[in-house]
This record gives C-alpha cells, sequence and structure tokens, in this order.
C-alpha cells in the first residue's frame, strides 16, 4: 500500500519549518486577491501579443531531482579558478561559442536544437520540488514530506491536465477565472483522460514515469510535487510502474550509506517493461475470461440501480469506466511497451531507467498523451538524493549521472525531430535548483551542495527557440549576470505555449484565488 503520509524526518537541508517562519505563514502563502486580480487583467492586456500561443500540442517533462549541477551540465566554466571548475571542462557544442560538460558529448551535437537558459534563479536552496512544480511563492522543507498537505498548489501539469479536460473552453473565451473545481473522489490512478474512440482505445492525457515519485525508497517515502492539490487526485499523473532487474551498482551518495544498491538508473535488464500500476492492470490470477465475468456481473448490478443514479454514483461510474479503459486499452498498453522499439533504438536511449522512461515517453506521446512526466528520482535510500551529490561527486557525475542521462536526452530530442513531433512537442529539463560554484573537497570524491541563486535548464521544440542561449551566470556561475528566470516564468511559458492562459486563475473549494503560474510572467526570450 502506498502511503502518503507526513513525515517529522529532516531533508538533507536539515531545514525545518521553524526555521523559516521569516517568510510567513502557509495557506495562501502571502498571495493575495489584490494580487490574483492584478494578474488576471495583466493577461487580458499581453496575453495575446506574445507570439508562439498554442504552438505546442504536448509537452514532455523531464525532472532531475536532487539536483543536477549547473557546472556539470549546460554551464560549464573554463575560464575559473580550479576549484570552482572542478575535474569535468567544457567541450565545444554544436552552437559556436557555448560549450557544455565534457561529460554530455552527444547533448553537445544536439545543442543546436535547444534553448539553454543559464540564469534560473529563486530564493530557496532547499528540496523543494513542489515549489519548481507548482505556482506557489515560498516554501518550507516540513510540506516536502507531506504531498497531500492542503497548503499545496496544483503541479503544473495537472493545471494542463484540468484544462485540457474541459475542452479549453474557459480560457478560449478569453476567461481568466475558471469554475472552482468539484471535489473528487477518484484514486490516486484515476487521472484524466483523452478519449480518442471508443472504451477499448481511451488514452490517459497525463501519464507520470517510471513509478510514483520517490516510492523506491526505504526511509522517507513519496514526496510532494507533482499532485493536483485541491483540484483533485483525477488530476494526479496516471503512474506507470517499471517492472525489470536492475543490473549494476551505483557509486555511493554517502560513504556511511549502509548498503549499496543496485539501481536501475544505472544499468537495466532490457527484458524490462511499464505497466500502468494499481487499476491499470489485471491483477496476476485474474485471466481475460475472468475479468470479463466481473465485467458483465458489475453491469448487471450498475443496471440495478440507476432508479438511484446520484451525483456521487455517476463520479463513480466515471471512475469505473477510466480503470475499465486502463485495462482494456491495447492502445495504451501498447505505447507503454518499449520492446516493440528496434534494439538499436532502445540502445541508443541507453539501457537504463531513465532512458528507457524517455522512450516510453516518446511513445506515449505519440499515441495521443498530451503531458508526460519522466522523473529521475532517488532509489532504494532518500538519501542517495539521485543528483543531489553532497558527496563522491564525480564518481557519481562520470559513472553514473552524466552518460545516463547523455544518453536518454539526445536520443529523445533526435528521436522526436526524425518523426516530425518535436515542432509541436515541448521538451523541458528541469531540477529544483543548482549546485555551489565553489567545490567542497573535504568529502571523499568531493561535494558541490545545494545553490539556488544561479542555475540552468534546457527547452526543445514546441515554440521553443532552435539554438539559443537565454541568461548568462558570472564567471564562477555563482549568480545571475543578466536576465533572471524562475521557475513560475517557465510554468508561464509553458502554459502560453501549450495554448493556455498563463494568467487565469483556479479557486479552491474555499473560493480562494490561485494564479495558475503563481506571478510567473511569459518570456518570450525563450519563443522562437
Amino acid at each position: 500500500m502506498l502511503r502518503l503520509l507526513g513525515s517529522q524526518r529532516r531533508l538533507c537541508d536539515g531545514i525545518s519549518r521553524r526555521d523559516l517562519l521569516h517568510i510567513g505563514g502557509l495557506g495562501l502563502y502571502g498571495l493575495t486577491a489584490e494580487r490574483a486580480a492584478s494578474l488576471a487583467a495583466e493577461s487580458l492586456a499581453t496575453g495575446g501579443e506574445l507570439r508562439g500561443f498554442g504552438k505546442a500540442k504536448r509537452c514532455i517533462m523531464l525532472f532531475l531531482f536532487g539536483a543536477a549541477s549547473q557546472h556539470e551540465t549546460f554551464d560549464p566554466k573554463n575560464d575559473a579558478p580550479a576549484e570552482i571548475q572542478g575535474e569535468l571542462k567544457g567541450i565545444p557544442s554544436a552552437l559556436s561559442g557555448v560549450p557544455i560538460c565534457e561529460g554530455l558529448p552527444l547533448t553537445s551535437k544536439i545543442t543546436d536544437r535547444l534553448t539553454i537558459v543559464r540564469s534560473m534563479t529563486h530564493p530557496f536552496p532547499l528540496h523543494c520540488v513542489a515549489y519548481a512544480l507548482s505556482g506557489m511563492p515560498t516554501y518550507t522543507t516540513d510540506i516536502e514530506t507531506k504531498p497531500r498537505d492542503p497548503v499545496h498548489w496544483p503541479y503544473f501539469g495537472s493545471i494542463a491536465d484540468y484544462f485540457w479536460s474541459m475542452s479549453g473552453t474557459a480560457l478560449a473565451a478569453g476567461q481568466t477565472r475558471v469554475p472552482t473545481p468539484a471535489a473528487s473522489a477518484v484514486p490516486l490512478n484515476g487521472s484524466a483522460a483523452s478519449v480518442t474512440g471508443p472504451s477499448t482505445e481511451w488514452t490517459p492525457r497525463h501519464v507520470g514515469l517510471p513509478w510514483v515519485f520517490n516510492s523506491q525508497v526505504d526511509d522517507l517515502g513519496v514526496l510532494a510535487g507533482p499532485y493536483a492539490a485541491f483540484l483533485g487526485q483525477r488530476f494526479d499523473p496516471v503512474w506507470a510502474k517499471f517492472e525489470g532487474k536492475s543490473l549494476r551498482i551505483a557509486p555511493k551518495a554517502r560513504h556511511e550509506q549502509p548498503k549499496e544498491y543496485s539501481d536501475p538508473y544505472a544499468a537495466v535488464d532490457p527484458d524490462c517493461r511499464f505497466v500502468f500500476d494499481g487499476a491499470g492492470r489485471f491483477a496476476e490470477n485474474v485471466s481475460l475470461d475472468r475479468f470479463n465475468l466481473r465485467r458483465e456481473l458489475l453491469s448487471q448490478f450498475d443496471a440495478a440501480r440507476l432508479s438511484a443514479d446520484t451525483l456521487a454514483e455517476r463520479s463513480y461510474s466515471s471512475n469505473q469506466g477510466r480503470a475499465l479503459s486502463l485495462l482494456t486499452s491495447a492502445k495504451t498498453r501498447e505505447a507503454l511497451d518499449v520492446s516493440r522499439e528496434a534494439p538499436t533504438l532502445r540502445e541508443r536511449y541507453g539501457h537504463t531507467l531513465f532512458g528507457q522512461s524517455c522512450l516510453a515517453a516518446r511513445r506515449l506521446v505519440e499515441s495521443g498523451t498530451q503531458f508526460v512526466s519522466v522523473f529521475w528520482d532517488a532509489y532504494g535510500t532518500y538519501f542517495s538524493g539521485a543528483w543531489d551529490t553532497h558527496q563522491n561527486h564525480y564518481p557519481r557525475m562520470k559513472q553514473y549521472l552524466l552518460p545516463g542521462f547523455d544518453a536518454a536526452f539526445s536520443a529523445l530530442i533526435l528521436d522526436l525531430e526524425q518523426r516530425g513531433l518535436l515542432d509541436e512537442t515541448l521538451v523541458l529539463c528541469m531540477s529544483e535548483h543548482g549546485r555551489t560554484p565553489q567545490i567542497d573537497s573535504k568529502p571523499v570524491g568531493a561535494a558541490r551542495h545545494h545553490w539556488s541563486q544561479v542555475y540552468s535548464m534546457a527547452l526543445a521544440g514546441g515554440g521553443t527557440h532552435r539554438g539559443a542561449v537565454v541568461g548568462h551566470s558570472d564567471r564562477i556561475g555563482g549568480t545571475v549576470a543578466d536576465t533572471p528566470i524562475s521557475p513560475k516564468d517557465i510554468h508561464a511559458t509553458t502554459f502560453h505555449l501549450l495554448g493556455l492562459n498563463p494568467h487565469a486563475v483556479i479557486h479552491d473549494q474555499q473560493n480562494r484565488p490561485y494564479p495558475i503560474a503563481g506571478d510567473g510572467q511569459v518570456r518570450h526570450e525563450l519563443i522562437a
């Protein structure tokens, strides 16, 4: 059973709610109704003037939990002192004068398809996935371990799903106030869907890979971030589940780590697969004939209670329909079946969990899914931290993190392009923050710690520039030199490119206003 409960453990930041009382209370985090109304008014004046509106028909969001170092990805500092530059230098890329880390040789060849942002910034050097993925304006680490805490704002992928569920009518008319969502009783895996034909060809609009975020750790549990909050659980991602054997021990994240883990992010057996978790597949002991018998009995019970067809029952029937469709849809099952791809293509993505997840994401958007969230999260122990390199920084970057990312990311961009999908598919590669410019040489293998004053991300397709660098950090990669961009700006720009009003305001059940991208603004610098 999946637990979505709070935890009294501190995250690796060692910061509690009390440490951040100066930020202010929770609730709306200080975002007033007046500010919300102001944002809505601004959208009416400027929303239609920016190019690129609706250019993207779908989105793939890649999230490197931990988070990734700007120096060892998209913003190397070859001219900085050794204690800044570190063991990995920058190499030339397909963009003249734009080096990227030598650990990303394949990605260096596709930079002419990317928009690289080197000036991401926000004030919270914490593990703050929910902050990075929603409009909430401030954060504390306490709520990172409480995915269903009522203070959370909806994940921007869930907001897109919510709007698509209404066929865009609220935004197409230029409205900024979106109807309050009805309370939802849909289970965790009961996300809304695109009905593309008969019930057996149902396609989920919003899918999460490779499993429920941070669910494969022994010592902390599921973290906040990719959930729909007050919109209701039907707008959570439909979570896939990875099934397969890992083949390689990952380098330890911490030397006091009591055990090593055979980590699927390091290497997986080619026979691996993805299925839809929970309601997304048959129980092992249920044959198709037995399932059809159960379905017939259920339909008889349904017919017997039609006279008592209440609103709650209609919702229940809708949920049943989604679950049945996931179980019986050949299209949905085939979209997750990466074994249908040529072995040479699977090899290009890399036989790692992240590589095969990116391949599954491409298959899903090709089949009709509109938003796919792919996470590289912690495995085995939360304190492995994925990209959270407080120790053993260089062994993990060289042997584990960079090779797996390089193969998967470059293959995804080229595969989308070769299939004619890139122009209408927005790809976002994000982290919750960056890492310190100064290398900490005390731990074995060195370390870079949390840093949010400046960090990097990459975008591709969906109306963004091909071959551009937006913003710059200073000479050591420690602060923004020009064009500061916040995670909320990325959300607003994503909504705009997806054809959604980035300044629409949704209201919770208490009628409190929530601008869907917080105080973010569409960044024209990112749009072609």
